[in-house]
C-alpha cells in the first residue's frame, strides 16, 4: 500500500517559541529545565500535528536546539578540544558553545565555523575533524525523543544524517589529512545507533545522504559501497534520502546499495523519475518527494497525479508520497496568517498544509480520483485563478525588461580608472574601516516598530524615534573613529523583507517565520507578480544620516539575487526574469541615492553563492544571469561613486572569478570563522578590486582582542595589496548588543591604526 511521510518538520514552534526560549536561556532568564520543557512541548506538538493529519509515519529526530549537523557532531562525539573534548555525554552548554563560542557556565572560546546548507538560506555548524579523530556515542537525545514519541504513536521514523554526508560537510583541520580516512572509524558508531533503534523495534530509519545530488569525486562514490555494506541494518529498514537535486551519475551506485528504499526530490528534479524507476530494484520502496519542501505555493494536484502512474507500474505496493525535503524551509501554519487577503492565501500552503497535501495525494492514490472529485476541482480552480489573476502581470515591467541590453551593465570606466576618481573624492586612509550595515536592533527599536504597525503611535512619532536611533548610531561611529559610516538600519525589520514591503509584486506575512540558524528566524516575503518600484525606498534615511556627519555614509541596499533567494518566489516564470525585474527597481534606487549625494553605495549579495546550482554543469548559466542582474542594478552611477557589495557564510573560493565579474569597487566578505581560508583563493587568482575580508565573527558574542584582528589582517596583506584592503566585521551587527559591538569595533579600529603606523612608509 502507498504510504505517506515527510522528511522533517519546522522546529522553531508555531510562534517561534524555541527562539524566545533559547535567547532567554542564553541571557540567564530561564533555567535549562525550563528550556527543555519548551523544546519538549514543540516536539510533542509537531508529532501530534503529523498524527492528526494522518501521515503513516511520524518523523522523529528532526528537532534541534540549534542545528541538525551540530546534533550529529554531538551524537558522534566530534567535539573539538577547545570545548573540553568528550567526557561521557556532551552537555547542552558545550553544544551551545560550539555553535556560539559562548554559553552559560562555560569558558568562552572561538565558535565552530558556520556555512550554508547546500543551496538554501539555512546555516549549519561545520564539523571539525583531526587526523586522530575518535568517534563515540555521546548523546542520548535521539533515543530519548524516540522513546517519547512512541508513547504517542508506534509508527515513527527516526531521521539521521548519513555518515558520508556528515564527513563531506565537515572540515579537516590538517591540510594533509583526507576526511575519508575516518570512514572506518565512524561506521561502528552508526552501527551502535542502529542497535539502539533495533532495541526499540523501529521498522524504518531515514538516513539523509543529500551529497548524492552533487558532483562527487570517484573516491567518495566508491566509499558509498564500502560504507553501506559495513552498516549493520539487520531487521532495520533503511530509507536512503536525497533531496535538492537529481542523482544523475550517482544513480548507478545508489541502485547497488543494500538499502530498503530510496527517496528522490521530484520538485527540484522531476526528470529523474523514470531513470530512477528503471535503476532501482522493484522490491525496494521508492519515496516520491512531490510536495515542495522549499516553497509555499499550493500544489497542483492534477499535475502531480500524472507522475504517479509510472511509480505505480514500477511497484504497486512499494512507493510512498512525501515532501521533497524537510519542511524546515517553510513556515509552520498558514492559518496563522489572518491578515493575508483571501485570494493570495488560497494560493499558499505552509508546513501543516503541505502535510495535508501529502496525505490527500496518498489517499487519492489508494482510493482513486473519483472519491476526491470535490477536492481536486477546488484545487484546479485555485491554480487556474492564480495563473489568470491580473495582479501577477504588469505590461510596463515586461516592456522595460525587454529593453535591457548589455550596455546597461557597464560602468563608465574600468576599475583602475574609477579608483582614481574615488580615492580623490573620498580621501580615505590606508586600511579604511567600515561596518557591514546594520547596528543592534534594540528592544526599543522593535517596540517602536510594533507600536507603529499596530497603529498605536503616529507615523511622525515613529519616524522621530528612528531618526533618534540613526543620530545615535552616527555619533557612536564617529566616537569609535570609523572611516566610512552606515546609518544602522534601525527602520528595517529584515534586509529582504524591508525592500519587499516597498516593492510591487510582493506580499507579506505576519507569522511566516523560517529558521536561518540557531535562534535566528527570518520572514521571507512572497514574490507573486511582476516587480517594480513606485518611489524611493532608502533615500530619506541615508540623506538624513549623511546630514549628521562630514564622513561618508554608505547607502545600504540588498541585491537582486539575495532578494530573490531569500524570498518565496513565483513559480510561473524563470528566476532570472524575476531577478532582472528586481535589479531594475534597485537601479532606480541606486541612481536616486547618487542624486541625493550618497556616493558610497553598498548592494549586498550574501546569497549569490548559496543560489548556485549544485551541479557544476549548471553553474555558468546561473552565474551569467546573476552577475548580469547585479551589474544591471549597480552600473548606472558615475566613476566617483563607489559601489560596495557584501557576501557571507558560504564557500566563495570556487566562484571568485564570478565575484570579480560583479565589478564592485569594494567587496566585504565573511572569512573570520574559517580563519581566513578565503584567502587561499587569491593564491591563484589576483582579485582586481578592493576587498575587506571580515576580521571578526559577529555571530558569536565573543569580543576579539586587537591582536587577533591584526593577525587576520596580516594574513590578508599577503594576498591583497595594501591600498586595496579594507577593515570590517564579517557581517552586520543587528543581532548583537551595544556593549559588545562597541568593544569589538574599538579593537578593530585600534588594530587598523596600528597597521597604518606600521605601513606608513608604503602609504607615502
Amino acid at each position: 500500500m502507498t504510504q505517506s511521510h515527510i522528511l522533517g518538520f519546522p522546529r522553531i514552534g508555531a510562534q517561534r517559541e524555541l527562539k524566545k526560549a533559547l535567547e532567554a536561556y542564553w541571557k540567564g532568564d530561564i533555567t535549562q529545565d525550563e528550556l527543555e520543557q519548551v523544546g519538549q512541548t514543540i516536539k510533542e506538538n509537531n508529532w501530534q500535528t503529523q498524527k492528526n493529519a494522518g501521515l503513516d509515519f511520524i518523523t522523529v529526530g528532526d528537532f534541534s536546539w540549534y542545528d541538525h549537523v551540530l546534533d550529529t557532531s554531538v551524537l558522534l562525539g566530534v567535539v573539538p578540544k577547545r570545548f573540553g573534548g568528550v567526557r561521557g555525554k556532551v552537555d547542552l552548554n558545550t553544544y551551545f558553545c560550539m555553535a556560539r563560542g559562548q554559553a552559560p557556565q562555560t569558558r568562552e572560546t572561538t565558535a565552530c565555523e558556520m556555512t550554508k546548507w547546500f543551496n538554501t538560506n539555512y546555516h549549519y555548524i561545520v564539523p571539525e575533524f583531526t587526523a586522530d579523530q575518535l568517534f563515540r556515542l555521546s548523546s542520548d537525545k535521539l533515543f530519548a525523543e524516540i522513546d517519547a514519541a512512541r508513547k504517542l504513536t508506534p509508527n515513527i521514523k527516526p531521521v539521521i544524517l548519513g555518515p558520508l554526508t556528515y564527513l563531506w560537510l565537515g572540515k579537516a583541520k590538517d591540510d594533509a589529512f583526507d576526511k575519508l580516512d575516518l570512514l572506518d572509524k565512524i561506521i561502528p558508531v552508526y552501527n551502535q545507533i542502529f542497535d539502539e533503534l533495533k532495541k526499540r523495534n523501529i521498522e524504518w530509519v531515514q538516513i539523509d545522504e543529500p551529497i548524492l545530488v552533487l558532483d562527487l569525486p570517484e573516491t567518495w562514490k566508491n566509499a558509498y559501497s564500502k560504507a553501506y555494506h559495513q552498516l549493520d541494518f539487520g531487521n532495520l529498514k533503511c530509507l536512503l534520502t536525497t533531496y535538492f537535486g537529481a542523482l544523475d551519475d550517482n544513480l548507478a551506485l545508489v541502485g547497488e546499495l543494500p538499502v530498503h528504499g530510496l527517496h528522490i526530490d521530484l520538485c527540484a528534479a522531476p526528470e529523474q523519475l523514470i531513470p530512477v524507476l528503471k535503476a532501482i530494484a522493484n522490491d525496494k520502496v521508492i519515496s516520491l518527494g512531490i510536495i515542495n519542501g522549499r516553497n509555499i505555493w499550493r500544489a497542483d494536484l492534477q499535475k502531480l497525479l500524472k507522475l504517479l502512474p509510472e511509480a505505480y507500474q514500477h511497484s504497486s505496493n512499494k512507493f510512498w508520497i512525501a515532501s521533497s525535503s524537510s519542511l524546515l524551509h517553510v513556515p509552520v501554519d498558514l492559518e496563522s496568517e489572518t491578515k493575508l487577503d483571501q485570494e493570495l492565501k488560497g494560493w499558499l500552503a505552509f508546513a501543516k498544509q503541505k502535510i495535508d497535501e501529502v496525505v490527500l495525494l496518498t489517499q487519492i492514490t489508494i482510493k482513486g480520483e473519483q472519491a476526491f472529485a470535490q477536492q481536486l476541482a477546488e484545487n484546479k480552480a485555485l491554480i487556474q485563478a492564480k495563473l489568470q489573476s491580473p495582479r501577477i502581470h504588469n505590461p510596463l515591467v515586461q516592456k522595460r525588461l525587454a529593453q535591457v541590453t548589455v550596455e546597461h551593465t557597464r560602468r563608465q570606466s574600468d576599475y583602475e580608472q574609477r579608483a582614481l576618481f574615488q580615492r580623490s573624492a573620498l580621501q580615505l586612509p590606508l586600511f579604511p574601516t567600515t561596518t557591514i550595515g546594520s547596528f543592534p536592533q534594540t528592544q526599543e527599536i522593535r517596540a517602536a516598530r510594533q507600536l507603529y504597525k499596530a497603529g498605536k503611535i503616529a507615523e511622525d512619532d515613529y519616524l522621530s524615534k528612528m531618526r533618534e536611533e540613526i543620530a545615535s548610531v552616527i555619533q557612536a561611529q564617529e566616537e569609535l573613529d570609523i572611516d566610512v559610516l552606515v546609518h544602522g538600519e534601525a527602520e528595517r525589520n529584515d534586509m529582504v523583507e524591508y525592500f519587499g514591503e516597498l516593492l510591487d509584486g510582493f506580499a507579506f506575512t505576519s507569522h511566516a517565520w523560517v529558521q536561518s540558524y540557531g535562534s535566528r528566524c527570518v520572514k521571507p516575503p512572497i514574490i507573486y507578480g511582476d516587480v517594480s518600484r513606485q518611489k524611493a525606498m532608502t533615500v530619506n534615511w541615508s540623506q538624513y544620516a549623511q546630514s549628521l556627519t562630514d564622513r561618508r555614509v554608505k547607502g545600504m541596499l540588498t541585491g537582486p539575487v539575495t532578494i530573490l533567494a531569500w524570498s518565496f518566489v513565483r513559480d510561473d516564470q524563470s528566476y532570472s526574469d524575476t531577478a532582472l525585474q528586481i535589479a531594475l527597481a534597485l537601479r532606480d534606487e541606486v541612481l536616486d541615492l547618487e542624486q541625493a549625494g550618497i556616493t558610497v553605495i553598498q548592494i549586498d549579495e550574501p546569497a549569490i553563492r548559496e543560489a548556485l546550482p549544485l551541479r557544476k554543469k549548471d553553474w555558468s548559466q546561473y552565474l551569467d544571469w546573476a552577475v548580469f542582474a547585479f551589474r544591471l542594478a549597480s552600473s548606472g552611477v558615475s566613476n566617483s561613486t563607489q559601489i560596495h557589495t557584501h557576501m557571507c557564510y558560504s564557500e566563495f573560493n570556487d566562484i571568485i572569478q564570478a565575484i570579480a565579474a560583479l565589478d564592485a569597487d569594494v567587496i566585504t566578505i565573511e572569512s573570520s570563522r574559517s580563519q581566513m581560508d578565503l584567502l587561499k583563493a587569491f593564491e591563484s587568482f589576483a582579485y582586481p578590486n578592493e576587498i575587506g575580508p571580515g576580521v571578526y565573527d559577529i555571530h558569536s558574542p565573543r569580543i576579539p582582542d586587537h591582536q587577533e584582528i591584526i593577525d587576520n589582517l596580516e594574513k590578508a596583506t599577503q594576498h591583497i595589496p595594501l591600498d586595496r584592503l579594507w577593515v570590517n566585521p564579517d557581517c552586520g551587527l543587528k543581532t548583537r548588543d551595544w556593549p559588545e559591538v562597541k568593544a569589538a569595533l574599538s579593537n578593530m579600529v585600534f588594530a587598523a591604526k596600528l597597521l597604518r603606523n606600521k605601513y606608513e612608509e608604503y602609504e607615502e
